[in-house]
C-alpha cells in the first residue's frame, strides 16, 4: 500500500481540525460548566432560597389552568429552591469532567433558555422593580449582585457556548472523555479472565 503525500496531507489536516473542535468544546464545557458549578452552589448553600421575581414570572407564563395550588406549591417549594439547584451543580461537574458533552450541552441549553425568558421578562418590568437577578445565589450576596441585563448577557453567552458544544463536538451523542476510555480500559486489563478463580 502506498502513501502519497496527499494523503498524509489530508490525514495531518483531519487529525488538526479534529483536535481543534476538541479543544473549543472543551474550553466551552468549562466555561458552561464553571458557570452552573457556581449558580448551583450558591443557590444550595443559600439553602431553599427562592427569589420572589421568579415566582412572578412563573405566573404570568404557566396557564391557570395548569397552576393549581398542587403544582404551585411544587414549583414554588420544590423544583425551583431545591431542584434546579441541584440539577446546576451536577450539570457542571459533569460538564467541566466532560462527559457526555452533548446530551449535558442541551441540558444547559434547555436552562439557558428559560433563563434568558425569565430575565427578559424582568427587564421589561422596568430596572427600578427588579434590581437584581439573584442568579448565583449566596455567591452575589457575597461578591455582588448582577442586574437582569447583566444576566440576560450571562445567559446569552452560555446559549452560545452550549450550542457550541452541540454543533462542534467531534464525538458521538454519548461520547465518553479520554480519561474515563483509558480507566475503562485499566480497569478492563487489571480484571482476571472468565473462568478463573
Amino acid at each position: 500500500m502506498v502513501i502519497t503525500v496527499a494523503d498524509a496531507t489530508s490525514d495531518t489536516s483531519a487529525k488538526t481540525h479534529h483536535r481543534t473542535r476538541l479543544t473549543i468544546c472543551l474550553v466551552a464545557a468549562i466555561l458552561l460548566g464553571l458557570t452552573f458549578l457556581i449558580s448551583g452552589s450558591g443557590k444550595i448553600i443559600g439553602f431553599g432560597e427562592m427569589p420572589g421575581q421568579t415566582i412572578k414570572f412563573l405566573h404570568v407564563v404557566i396557564p391557570d389552568v395548569l397552576l393549581t395550588p398542587a403544582v404551585a406549591a411544587f414549583i414554588g417549594y420544590v423544583l425551583l429552591p431545591y431542584i434546579i439547584p441541584w440539577v446546576e451543580l451536577c450539570l457542571g461537574i459533569i460538564l467541566f469532567l466532560s462527559i457526555w458533552p452533548r446530551l449535558m450541552a442541551i441540558i444547559g441549553l434547555l436552562l439557558s433558555t428559560a433563563f434568558m425568558a425569565s430575565n427578559a421578562w424582568l427587564i421589561s418590568q422596568g430596572m427600578e422593580k427588579f434590581a437584581s437577578c439573584e442568579c448565583f445565589g449566596i455567591w452575589e450576596e457575597i461578591f455582588g449582585t448582577l442586574t437582569p441585563l447583566q444576566s440576560l448577557y450571562i445567559d446569552i453567552g452560555l446559549f452560545a457556548l452550549a450550542l457550541t458544544i452541540i454543533l462542534l463536538h467531534p464525538g458521538g451523542f454519548l461520547a465518553s472523555p479520554a480519561w474515563a476510555v483509558k480507566l475503562d480500559k485499566r480497569r478492563q486489563a487489571s480484571k482476571p479472565p472468565r473462568g478463573t478463580s
